[in-house]
């Protein structure tokens, strides 16, 4: 029979396409006028598909389906879950071909499921992720074209960093010599809270100086090597003396921690007089004085594990000792534009005056 009820009253499809294959599946419906529609146009789209070498008509939630495929062994899965569980159920029963931008625009979520107000930032991570999608849809030949909304507008990367004296006075005001531990490490190498706290004796390599992050602790989802500077080695050669467990950093039984003290970080900010920062911001101190002290964004770009060039631009500010080199590259003098020697004549009288002040102050 080509639809038939189940027990519940549903009606089945259920046929073979030209090439033999056999297709079943739930009309998800009771009327068996709208089932036996259903029925007929999907046989008709196979014959098609056979015979006039048509394109099948693919939906969003097969386009999804690819979308959490590639996404199984990233890092940011449950985020993806969860928005293509929501783009299924606004959009998911529409066909590729006929999706429109309006679509997505219309569609775009602006509050939580507690009602929050949703930033600009997080639905752009909606829209990267059905972009995403749509993406894959069209690399695997089943549109030809897709359709594009723009991006919302963020607001400035937040920058925040201290100085050295102002770190000194952060690390001597913890009362946990583990979180001391914790935060020290991440001014010497920049790391990530997570990358610090899941840190193993086997992924450090003493002969290299580096440590080794797994793709399922690494933010891009990719393995990075973590250079070692000297402070660091000397640092990590010290902890290594007095192991105790596979982590190198715990609260003393070894166990792994799973986050930092906030309490005792947030008490320690206050009596160091420290305001608006975070832990995160560490990495933004670690960053800011490399910059300050010459080091080129392409190569703190690597030490830091930033995936693009972009990421670290934020930083650009903090130094612009090395563009004076470059200034001087091109000069442009002309008496009718610029009287040179006058204005070296004008700063030798000037000093000179200068220099008569001082001897009769003498």
């Amino acid at each position: 029979m080509p639809i038939r009820k189940n027990k519940f009253g549903v009606w089945q499809i259920d046929f073979c396409t030209p090439n033999g294959e056999r297709i079943r599946l739930s009309s998800k419906t009771t009327d068996k006028k709208l089932a036996q529609e259903l029925h007929d146009k999907l046989k008709h789209d196979a014959w098609q598909i056979a015979q006039l070498n048509k394109k099948p008509e693919r939906t969003v939630e097969e386009a999804l389906i690819r979308f959490l495929q590639e996404a199984e062994h990233q890092k940011d899965v449950e985020s993806k879950v969860w928005h293509a569980k929501y783009w299924r159920s606004v959009i998911g029963n529409k066909t590729l071909n006929t999706l429109t931008s309006d679509d997505i625009y219309n569609n775009m979520p602006t509050h939580s499921k507690s009602g929050r107000k949703l930033s600009p930032s997080t639905q752009n991570r909606y829209r990267t992720s059905i972009m995403r999608a749509l993406n894959l849809a069209k690399q695997a030949g089943w549109v030809d074209s897709i359709p594009y909304i723009e991006r919302n507008k963020e607001p400035k990367k937040r920058v925040r960093w201290i100085t050295r004296e102002e770190a000194n006075r952060l690390i001597d005001c913890l009362n946990l010599d583990w979180l001391k531990e914790v935060c020290l490490f991440a001014l010497m190498t920049g790391a990530r809270m997570t990358e610090i706290l899941t840190m193993t004796w086997d992924k450090v390599d003493f002969d290299r100086k580096l440590a080794i992050v797994t793709g399922d602790i690494a933010k891009s989802g990719r393995p990075r090597a973590l250079p070692l500077g000297e402070e660091a080695m000397l640092f990590l050669q010290e902890k290594m003396a007095k192991r105790i467990s596979a982590y190198v950093f715990h609260r003393g039984k070894g166990k792994l921690i799973s986050d930092i003290d906030r309490e005792d970080f947030k008490r320690a900010l206050t009596r160091a007089g420290i305001t608006d920062f975070r832990f995160h911001d560490l990495r933004h101190t670690w960053a800011s004085w490399h910059v300050q002290n010459g080091t080129p964004l392409l190569v703190l770009k690597e030490l830091g594990g930033w995936e693009t060039i972009e990421m670290v631009q934020k930083y650009a500010h903090l130094n612009a000792n090395h563009l004076l080199t470059y200034a001087n590259q091109v000069k442009f003098s002309s008496n009718a534009v610029l009287d040179t020697s006058k204005m070296v004549a004008e700063n030798d009288s000037q000093e000179e005056i200068a220099e008569n002040k001082k001897a009769v102050s003498y």
